[in-house]
């Protein structure tokens, strides 16, 4: 089973992006999206988003508003919606399904209940078993190698044998709204380790980044990079988020250390840590670096 049996569906992606919740649910449409013939997306503009990077035809949507939603559906004669949104509960995907003629798909990351035709579950630590009493009988559980959404330039890097560059990758998404990133390079170039940190244009705590960077020549900071599989690859280490980041780490079979920095990714901190990967706490790993 692939992704080849929505291909040829004409589809909406709902998902939103800004500064507070992040950017990782578009980036990973973004790859679902390569995947799909006609495909369109729909979001509601926030403060630091990136919807201006949605390269396919889109929708501002002025409310949080399910029936905003409906009636785009409707009017656009979609035949499948994909939901990757926190806020679309069971009740809204019920309304949803109920109102329109589309099929749904719902992307879930820590087990919660669904009404949909297919749930997709693109961590690696997803059990199909665990779906059993949260969606319809009739649905499809889509998780595991087959749906991994890892971009092409991954796999690509993985055949690639480099230099080592840098001593660690730091990445903690677009927004890094603890600020992780900062902090571990502090603690990091104390010990004159050399240093690849990649965020965005969307950072709250970019200045302060550029600040340290200017101040540290081992630092080299990458705004809105599109190299970052080349960059992970050229890095002894990763320390990571324990987000989409892991997937991508795996593909390259690269030595990493994961954070868990928000309550959606205790899946997969569990996972990590029952198989032996090395994963802490927001606030451990500020403890654990300062004895590296």
């Amino acid at each position: 089973m692939s992704y080849s049996k929505i291909s040829d569906l004409k589809t909406l992606i709902r998902a939103d992006s800004s500064d507070k919740i992040g950017h990782g649910h578009v980036r990973r449409d973004l790859v679902l999206a390569t995947k799909i013939k006609n495909v369109s997306f729909a979001s509601v503009r926030m403060q630091g988003d990136i919807f201006s990077e949605i390269n396919y035809p889109k929708t501002e949507l002025k409310t949080l508003e399910i029936s905003e939603l409906i009636r785009l559906i409707n009017d656009e004669n979609f035949e499948l919606v994909v939901l990757d949104h926190y806020g679309i509960d069971y009740d809204a995907q019920k309304a949803i399904s109920e109102q329109t003629k589309a099929k749904i798909l719902s992307f879930d990351d820590d087990y919660r209940r669904h009404y949909c035709d297919i749930l997709l579950n693109v961590n690696l630590f997803a059990k199909p078993k665990m779906y059993e009493n949260l969606i319809p009988k009739t649905a499809e559980v889509w998780c595991g190698q087959n749906f991994l959404l890892v971009r092409d330039e991954f796999y690509a890097e993985k055949k690639i044998k480099r230099a080592k560059i840098y001593d660690f990758f730091i990445g903690f998404g677009g927004t890094d709204i603890l600020n992780i990133s900062g902090k571990i390079a502090e603690i990091l170039l104390a010990k004159s380790a050399k240093i690849a940190l990649i965020t965005t244009s969307a950072n709250a705590n970019l200045a302060k980044l550029k600040i340290l960077a200017d101040k540290n020549e081992n630092l080299s900071l990458f705004i809105n990079s599109n190299q970052i599989a080349k960059l992970m690859n050229e890095s002894k280490s990763l320390i990571i988020q324990s987000s989409s980041f892991v997937n991508e780490a795996m593909v390259l079979g690269a030595n990493f250390t994961a954070v868990k920095t928000a309550d959606n990714q205790t899946e997969i901190y569990k996972w990590l840590k029952s198989n032996g990967f090395k994963t802490y706490k927001s606030d451990e790993i500020l403890q654990v670096l300062k004895y590296f």
